[in-house]
């Protein structure tokens, strides 16, 4: 008996107990969620159809206080994408040249090619090995007299230990920029992802758990005057419009884009709630895999609320298992195979004996299981027997 639903071009069929097996589970399948939610989202993009006011705008206006209120921040800042949220609160922080960021090596290129192209210098230090993110204690090593700020990313949906790394930050007078781009209502000590640094940097990549329909970015901050900075910024510099006081960008958030994203974030909590249901079953359905030697390390948390942006499991026989997940039909991903450290485009910023064994080695066995809202129960089963097959 077939039992299922198009997934990812490919018919999916449940793994039952009359013999039927899954022929597919995708990594991500954002077309479920866009079927439950279109006839809201077409209403909105008719809206901005309706008004052609496609460049910010009241669409843009409204989904800042909206994810200011979410955030529990003050201010939000809409923005052309995540990398550019941090690129902008480097530049309205007057970061550049001969400055110094304390960061984490284990993360997305764009945490460190921020600070880069503004001729400022990343500060790797190691990650906590249970955690995936920046060791506070390495962090409050690492500072020196060129020090401008501390960069902690919230990986994977799972905030940074923050009091530490903003006691850091106080004694030394430093700025925090949160990379939270994929921390979007993740807690922390009962304040949310992008609340607590000078400034908090969400991207609203398709595939995040708040994802636009094309690239787009938010900056929050408690801070008025950075606020008003960044909104001068990500227009050209321009002040009023057509006289350019300092040196800005193109980094506007598109009026479609927000209007989707107002339609979405209405539904955040609730699909947050179901990936941390399926993390749960997850953890759960593997627990005889870590007893001892663990075969398979889980995601711990360590933070009240984990979003689960990505479900990333560690395991020495990392390459192997993918191959036969993939070989039975299961999508998976490696975030991320190269530590930022050893990326050849940043050789001339960084060492080359410049060594971080806990992120190398984060690199060489993480991988990051399907763990979007709409899996259905029968199909993390199967992935979670194909794992047990695998180490059997």
């Amino acid at each position: 008996m077939k039992v299922g639903r198009e997934q990812a071009g490919k018919e999916f069929v449940e793994d039952r107990s009359d013999g039927e097996h899954v022929t597919h589970v995708p990594l991500l399948d954002l077309r479920m969620q866009y079927a439950r939610i279109k006839d809201e989202v077409r209403e909105a993009m008719d809206r901005v159809l309706e008004s052609q006011r496609f460049i910010l705008g009241p669409e843009v206006e409204a989904l800042e206080k909206e994810v200011a209120e979410y955030s529990g921040c003050r201010w939000a800042v809409g923005v052309s994408s995540g990398t550019d949220a941090l690129l902008v609160s480097l530049m309205a922080l007057g970061i550049g040249p001969g400055d110094e960021v304390v960061t984490t090596p284990f993360s997305f290129f764009a945490t460190a090619g921020a600070i880069v192209r503004l001729g400022a210098r990343p500060v790797f230090v190691d990650i906590d090995p249970g955690t995936f993110n920046i060791n506070p204690e390495l962090a409050a090593a690492a500072v020196g007299s060129r020090t401008k700020a501390l960069m902690p990313v919230h990986l994977f949906g799972q905030c940074a230990d923050m009091d530490p790394l903003m006691e850091i930050a106080r004694r030394h007078g430093l700025h925090i920029i949160e990379d939270a781009a994929q921390a979007i209502g993740a807690e922390y000590s009962g304040k949310r992802a992008g609340s607590m640094g000078t400034a908090g940097c969400f991207s609203f990549f398709p595939s995040k758990n708040l994802g636009a329909f094309g690239d787009g970015g938010m900056v929050t901050t408690n801070d008025a005057d950075l606020a008003e900075k960044i909104k001068i910024l990500r227009n050209q510099g321009a002040e009023p419009k057509y006289y350019h006081k300092v040196l800005g960008g193109n980094f506007r958030l598109d009026a479609l884009q927000a209007a989707v994203l107002r339609v979405k974030l209405k539904h955040l909590d609730g699909w947050t709630e179901m990936r941390r249901a399926n993390a749960a079953f997850y953890t759960s359905g593997l627990r005889d895999l870590w007893p001892g030697e663990p075969k398979v390390v889980p995601p711990p948390i360590r933070h009240e609320r984990h979003i689960f942006n990505q479900y990333v499991i560690r395991t020495g026989d990392r390459d192997g298992l993918r191959d036969f997940l993939s070989r039975n039909g299961i999508d998976t991903e490696i975030y991320y195979p190269q530590a930022l450290h050893k990326q050849q485009c940043l050789a001339h910023v960084i060492s080359p004996h410049a060594s971080f064994p806990v992120s190398e080695e984060a690199s060489g066995s993480v991988l990051a299981l399907p763990i979007y809202p709409e899996l259905t129960d029968p199909q993390k089963s199967y992935i979670i027997s194909k794992i047990k097959e695998f180490f059997d």
